[in-house]
């Protein structure tokens, strides 16, 4: 990372940064809170000098210690319903499975590891709904047989891309920033 604190922040220096954050909350040096509050700065900023506060209180992490990234992560829901909602650490690219029950993932308080995420949704018999934040641009690029498909974030907006992927077959499948239409209480 470059010692300019007005030049842009790129996806390798937030990384580095969330590997110095992610070694302090194993140590014990941050609580899980301190952690997201800290991880949500680091991938949103937009300059290095956002970026050296976060870490100024923590020793280094050499490069071998670094935590790897989690690149993957999936959801799966049978004949079950799963929420997930509140602060959570998502991934870049997340799988939601869902075989005759119901998944709610709820993103408007998580922390968005870059400025592009993917949800892969795949929905068989079931129900998938997904909140986004409200800065977030949102791309649908998958489909539905015999269902209804409903992907309304919008294209505006400076926060993450949000790419939706997958396909669905008889089930209902809502991508939206608000949630008038869906049960997360």
């Amino acid at each position: 990372m470059t010692d300019d604190p007005v030049l842009r922040a790129s996806d390798a220096d937030r990384d580095r940064v969330a590997a110095v954050l992610s070694e302090a909350l194993a140590t014990g040096r941050l609580t899980t809170v301190e952690h997201a509050d800290r991880l949500d700065a680091a991938y949103s900023a937009k300059t290095v000098g956002e970026l050296v506060p976060l870490t100024t209180d923590l020793p280094d992490v050499t490069a071998t210690f670094a935590p790897v990234v989690v690149e993957r992560q999936n959801i799966n829901s049978t004949f079950s319903k799963i929420i997930r909602k509140g602060r959570w650490v998502a991934s870049r690219h997340t799988a939601l499975n869902a075989r005759f029950g119901a998944l709610i993932v709820d993103l408007s308080d998580a922390v968005l590891p870059g400025r592009e995420i993917t949800l892969e949704i795949a929905a068989r018999f079931s129900k998938v709904i997904v909140r986004v934040p409200d800065n977030a641009r949102v791309v649908d690029e998958g489909g539905s047989a015999f269902g209804k498909r409903n992907v309304s974030g919008g294209v505006e907006g400076d926060g993450p891309l949000i790419r939706v992927t997958g396909t669905s077959a008889f089930s209902k499948v809502i991508v939206t920033r608000g949630v008038s239409d869906w049960n997360l209480a």
